[in-house]
This record gives C-alpha cells, structure tokens and sequence, in this order.
C-alpha cells in the first residue's frame, strides 16, 4: 500500500497558447504532445492534487526579455520576431517558427520563471509544461525544436532570488542540451549534468566536456541503454555530483524521448524509470523545477510526466 498524498499542492504551469506554436501535424514536436499529457493528467487518480496555473503574461513580466536578451543575441531575437511577424518559416531544418511562435517561445520563458517563483516561494515543485523546448537554443540561434534556452534562462533568474547561491540543472532528454551548456558553463554557480544517448544529434556532450569551473557532467549513453545502466550512472556519478554541489534549486530538463519507443532515439527506458529518479531527485533537495523538453510517442511521453509527479507527490 502506498502512504496517502500529503502534497496538494503541486502546481503545474500551462496554458492553451503553447498549442499555438503550430509545427505542423506531421512534426515530431507538435501541440498534440502536450494534449497527450494533460489528458493524462486530468485522469490520474491523484489529479485533485494538482494545482493548475496560468503563466504571467509577458506584458506583466518586464524580466522575461530582458532575460531573453542577456542569453540570447538581440539579432536573433529580432530575426525570429521577424519571421513570425511575416507569417514564419524554418530556422533550419527541424526548427519551425510559425506567426505565433515568438509571443509564445516569450510565454513559456515567463511559465519557466513562474515555475522558478513557485518552488523558491513554496519549497514545493511545479512541472512547466510548455513549449517549444529550448534545451538545444543557442546564443545565436534556435536549433533541434527550440527558440530560447528556458533553463538557462530559469536558472540565470533563479540567481538572483533572495536566498539562491546555486542552481543546478539536471537534463535527462535523451538528446544532449547544448544550448544549455553552453548557455551555463561560464558560471561557477550553476551546475549541469546530462544523461544522452551517443552517438545522436547534435553531437555533443561528450564526457571530456566539464566547464570551465569543473561544474559541467556529460554522461553518454550508449544506445540499447536501459534502465540498469542509468541507475549505475545515478547511484555513481549523477547523485554525487548534484549532492557535491550543493544547489538551493534543481532544474529539471525533463526530456522524455529516452523511452524505449521513441521515434527519434534509442534508449530503452520505461516510463517508471522517470519515477525512480524524482526519487533519488529528491535526496538532493525537495525544491525542484521540472520543464518540458523532448519526448515524441505520446502514451510514453503522459506517463513518464505521470510518473515524475506521483514520485514527487508520494515523496
């Protein structure tokens, strides 16, 4: 039997605009992934514990483009507002804008910044289910999916809060977040560590990879990795990392697409999986930020969510 719900109030961060970001039916990264999930969510036996929340909208938060403007080139700000406003276009070949995408890429950096508030003001988590994704945004450029780097920009925010001298972000997308590490690795007070398959886009994350304070962990996964070979690398390297450094917030990249039947990847992962590292997640700090990243075949995908918040609301 498991011990009754004593959280009630997790809050997760969404908003019916994020479905506006329009890629297309046919692409892997498109609105019915987020339907997927809050169908589930709405079903789950624990759904009344679930505290949903509107983002602030970006005219309230004067902070989200000045945020976006310190990670992101005000050029490729411009351009992409740009392209939205002519109707859209690709950034490149798997990164669609489309005359929403912009308002909406700045809505889910303000749900990320939400999400920063309510865990830092609460002790509680959230979950910010919004997209695009942005672990793969780079300074220049949006790339693999995403328009802005939301985690990097959530944890830059987060240090300047009362009380926050670190803030790690753990990345468990299946794909390495680039634009993340890139984003991070100057500054000694914010921590990376990322689980990913290699080889697999976009290249990076090799293991040589360590920042320039010693505050960066890549951990490549060899494809046909499963559950056993992550749990290895958690008990031995990701947890001691994370404890080692301390953070007053954890940021979650929660990139689902390393479950065993994703389309764009080669992991096998279960949806419980996700489950079981919220857990040990937890033996680190009861303050942490979940945001969407990947994740593409849609039962997988409502599960692991699933999973991540029951581990959480049982903890």
């Amino acid at each position: 039997m498991h011990p009754p719900l004593t959280l009630a109030d997790f809050a997760v961060i969404y908003s019916p605009a994020f479905l506006t970001h329009d890629t297309g039916s046919f692409h892997p990264e498109n609105a019915g992934r987020l339907k997927a999930i809050v169908a589930a969510l709405e079903k789950a036996p624990w759904a009344d514990h679930l505290d949903w929340r509107e983002p602030t909208p970006v005219i309230q938060r004067s902070d989200v483009d000045t945020l976006i403007a310190q990670l992101h080139n005000p050029r490729y700000v411009t351009a992409l507002r740009e392209i939205a406003h002519t109707g859209g276009g690709h950034i490149d070949g798997d990164t669609v804008v489309s005359e929403n995408s912009y308002a909406v890429a700045r809505l889910a950096v303000s749900a990320w910044l939400d999400g920063v508030d309510y865990v830092l003001e609460t002790g509680h988590s959230a979950f910010v289910l919004a997209r695009p994704p942005g672990h793969h945004a780079v300074r220049d450029r949006g790339m693999g999916f995403c328009l802005f780097a939301n985690a990097a920009i959530a944890a830059h925010y987060a240090l300047e809060q009362p009380g926050v001298n670190r803030v790690a972000i753990l990345d468990w997308d299946v794909h390495h977040g680039n634009g993340t590490q890139a984003l991070v690795e100057g500054n000694g007070a914010i921590a990376y560590c990322s689980l990913h398959q290699m080889p697999a886009y976009p290249g990076t994350g090799r293991s040589s990879e360590t920042g320039c304070h010693g505050n960066v962990l890549n951990l490549p996964m060899p494809p046909g990795s499963a559950s056993d070979d992550y749990q290895v690398q958690f008990d031995q390297k990701v947890i001691p990392f994370l404890k080692a450094f301390s953070p007053d917030l954890l940021i979650v990249s929660a990139g689902y697409d390393a479950t065993a039947t994703d389309p764009l990847a080669s992991i096998n992962l279960q949806p419980q999986d996700f489950g079981s590292f919220t857990r040990q997640c937890l033996t680190i700090t009861d303050k942490i930020l979940f945001g969407l990243e990947g994740g593409y075949d849609y039962e997988a995908l409502s599960q692991s969510v699933l999973a991540t918040i029951q581990a959480r609301l049982r903890a």
